[in-house]
């Protein structure tokens, strides 16, 4: 393990499209801050790759590969997990993407509610399975990664727009259903990182090309709000969005 003081030692965390990114960023991330790790995406080399990583930490991880918009995967993931570790304390619910750049009408319906499906069903299927299991471990964290989009609409991307103003509701109900229970819901909004995915548009630590005063962000900044969000106990906040974003939402 890294050193310091670790403040998820005895925790489980799910992590989902964990195979790259943000989502390998923040499932490293808990791995150094002592949590035990299920890193759940739909390729399994990637996590293969990423797994190595958390083990060299001293962390233990699952590694499955999980269509997180198919009900009946995310169910099977989810007790996998808790039969592995006895326990799930923390979910990130980050797989997500696929913009399809087209205006309403020229779009193709099955592209359209593929979108949805995994941007927001997916974000909804692991959030039914694991909160029974966060019940259990006395109260958690749900972080749910979101997107300025789903605050400010964009014109040709209304299934992506739709899909993640969906997630940012969904964080908010869930979170007045669950604060009893200790288990805050948050939204997390990256705002433009570089990634494997966006290489090709911009850098890290750089100014945005088309966004004034906006800079690209690493997949690791963005992990520091995760651990932010994941240790913050019962008392925290519950049914907010943070953004690493320089401009309004």
């Amino acid at each position: 393990m890294t050193g310091g003081r670790q403040r998820l030692i005895g925790k489980t965390a799910i992590v989902t499209g964990a195979g790259r990114g943000i989502g390998r960023a923040i499932a490293v991330a808990l791995a150094s801050e002592g949590a035990n790790l299920c890193i759940v995406s739909r390729t399994r080399p990637q996590l293969d790759c990423v797994a190595a990583e958390i083990r060299q930490l001293g962390a233990k991880v699952l590694v499955v590969e999980c269509d997180v918009t198919d009900l009946s995967s995310v169910e099977s993931a989810v007790a996998e997990t808790a039969a592995e570790f006895g326990r799930i304390d923390i979910l990130v619910n980050n797989a997500g993407g696929g913009e399809e750049r087209k205006t309403v009408g020229e779009d193709d319906p099955e592209v359209w509610r593929a979108v949805v499906e995994l941007n927001l069903m997916g974000t909804y299927y692991f959030s039914r399975s694991v909160v029974p299991h966060l019940r259990d471990a006395g109260g958690g964290a749900i972080i749910n990664v979101g997107s300025g989009m789903g605050h400010q609409p964009r014109a040709g991307n209304s299934s992506y727009n739709a899909a993640k103003a969906g997630v940012w509701m969904l964080t908010r109900c869930m979170a007045m259903e669950l604060a009893d229970q200790s288990i805050a819901v948050n939204e997390l909004v990256p705002g433009p990182v570089a990634t494997e995915l966006t290489a090709a548009i911009f850098k890290a630590q750089s100014p945005h090309p088309t966004i004034p005063g906006e800079w690209v962000k690493s997949p690791e900044e963005v992990s520091s709000l995760a651990i932010f969000l994941a240790t913050q106990g019962p008392k925290g906040p519950t049914g907010q969005s943070f953004s690493l974003a320089r401009r309004p939402l």
